[in-house]
């Protein structure tokens, strides 16, 4: 949304410069602002933030606060998915240039290079893990993809987490909203206090472990018994701002979900409508939401109920009259999290 006009002007709706908030501001308050009080700022007419008013066109009329907000998010999803399918497209290239150097026979140094490693087996992949583990010293980032987390998954690396926190390591971890239902995660936050911040979305990408922005752990294989361990800067640059990015548009675990401001409507309801409005199947909803695809079907069926529609094409066209069929309106505060028990390894 960045403003294409004067030079005194190169921003965008997020960081108004102090003329046209005063002015925007003004027309928020008034209804309405002469024309002529806008002409020193075109970038509230560039950016949408103003528009003539159709029964006087000497008068121009502001854009709703609101509906500013919603574009700004919207956006800022819309560079996260474009991420995240970036980073998939990386994952697979990888794959098969992994492919090609197994089948030429490839020696192992070629391959095994400082900035990528290629962790063949759950071994390897723990090897790795523990390495990093016990060189960082400042900050880890996660990302842990699927629903509630299990009591052996927490467990399992409740001592990695603790020797962090002995160290003064700060931790962020991201999850789905489902992870708000186990009873553990909830456990383990308490254990770990200040040390450890959680936060939650719809959905995320799939599991990525941050050691000090220096080194980054992806999963390389649909089964997850292949890793890369990635060194480059520039590649883990990238990673941290796409963590960032989902990051701040996360809810912290303490603060409730918004409401949907649609009655009967609850908003993992609210999410599952999205993604069927884009043409997804019952199985990738799931499996984007961290939910079985028979709890899928189940909210499927009450939204079908709560909206009227008595077929799954009937379902789509109410959803789009709802205005269900965009992101839902996210946000939330800064906070930090850890390679929580779970993080065992990026399987």
């Amino acid at each position: 949304m960045a403003g294409h006009g004067t030079q005194e002007h190169p921003h965008g709706a997020d960081r108004l410069c102090d003329a046209g908030e005063r002015v925007y501001s003004r027309a928020v308050r008034r209804g309405r602002v002469p024309r002529r009080d806008a002409e020193p700022v075109p970038c509230l007419l560039e950016l949408a933030l103003l528009h003539p008013d159709p029964d006087d066109m000497d008068f121009l009329v502001p854009t709703a606060p609101q509906e500013v907000m919603t574009r700004l998010l919207r956006g800022m999803y819309d560079e996260v998915s474009a991420s995240h399918r970036r980073v998939g497209s990386a994952v697979a290239a990888y794959e098969r240039y992994a492919g090609l150097g197994r089948r030429l026979q490839v020696p192992a140094t070629t391959v095994e290079g400082s900035a990528i490693r290629v962790l063949d087996g759950l071994s390897r992949i723990q090897a790795a893990m523990d390495e990093a583990t016990e060189a960082c010293r400042t900050e880890v980032l996660t990302v842990q993809p699927g629903g509630i987390r299990r009591e052996h998954e927490l467990s399992e690396g409740l001592h990695r987490a603790l020797a962090l926190r002995g160290r003064g390591v700060r931790m962020r971890d991201l999850y789905t909203h489902v992870a708000r239902h186990g009873q553990g995660l909830l456990n383990y936050l308490e254990l770990m206090g200040d040390t450890v911040e959680a936060r939650t979305l719809d959905e995320v990408i799939d599991r990525l472990i941050l050691f000090d922005r220096t080194v980054a752990f992806i999963p390389a294989n649909s089964d997850r018994t292949m890793a890369l361990e990635l060194r480059h800067p520039a590649l883990v640059e990238y990673l941290v701002t796409v963590f960032e990015r989902l990051w701040r548009l996360a809810i912290p675990l303490t603060a409730p979900l918004p409401d949907t401001g649609i009655e009967g409507i609850s908003h993992r309801e609210r999410s599952i409508a999205a993604l069927l409005a884009e043409g997804h199947q019952d199985a990738v909803i799931a499996e984007r939401l961290g939910i079985s695809v028979r709890t899928c079907r189940a909210h499927i069926a009450r939204l079908s109920e709560t909206l009227g529609a008595a077929s799954r094409t009937q379902l789509g066209v109410r959803i789009a009259q709802a205005g269900l069929d965009g992101p839902p309106a996210t946000g939330g505060t800064s906070a930090v999290s850890a390679p929580g028990p779970g993080s065992r390894t990026v399987r």
